[in-house]
């Protein structure tokens, strides 16, 4: 067996693992729990759902085999649907962010639009100032340089589905339906609840 081959079986039996101690933190949070909505309940949840995939997706690279349960909200690598050769694809991308200065955001905006509206006493004028930042900027600068703009990351996700080839302007009204999970081809997520994780293994 290959070095290569070798290392690619160990980071399977890693990824298994890390699925087998994700369980058991999740365990450890839903039993020891007393509250509703517990943020560490959720934070343990999303744990086990990152490790699931990860794992789920280093099998199916090399074993070319899945395991008998999928994550809400991912079809996982042995559940797609969509044609082999897909014609077109949409690129579905959520980033959200604190609002962690207002007065740095709203001068950014004055910067760029000297006749926005005086600010009532008392108010930051956050919504015309985002406004007029998002007019600006393309969404990759703003996540780039979100603390020049006194914005403070949060989580994020990119979903790459097929789709049809459609005519221009069709789907505008509605852009943002529920994307179908059988013909997800690839997903990106970046997380705090990720980052401690690691941290912790």
């Amino acid at each position: 067996m290959s070095d290569a081959a070798q290392l690619t079986r160990t980071e399977v039996r890693e990824a298994a693992e890390a699925v087998k101690a994700a369980i058991d933190r999740h365990l450890e949070a839903v039993s020891s729990t007393t509250e509703a909505d517990d943020p560490a309940v959720f934070a343990a949840y999303e744990g086990l759902a990152a490790a699931a995939v990860h794992y789920d997706q280093l099998l199916y690279e090399v074993y070319d085999e899945v395991t008998p349960f999928e994550v809400p909200g991912d079809g996982g690598p042995g559940s797609y649907r969509g044609p082999e050769e897909p014609e077109a694809i949409s690129v579905l991308i959520r980033r959200d962010y604190r609002i962690a200065d207002p007065c740095r955001l709203r001068g950014q905006a004055e910067r760029l639009d000297g006749s926005l509206p005086a600010v009532p006493e008392g108010a930051d004028g956050v919504t015309a100032a985002v406004g007029v930042v998002f007019g600006e900027y393309e969404p990759d600068e703003i996540a780039a340089r979100a603390e020049e703009f006194g914005l403070e990351e949060g989580d994020s996700t990119i979903w790459v589905t097929a789709t049809e080839p459609g005519e221009p302007g069709e789907w505008l009204a509605e852009p943002f339906d529920s994307p179908d999970p059988h013909l997800l081809l690839c997903r990106f997520d970046v997380s705090e609840v990720y980052d401690e994780d690691e941290l912790d293994d």
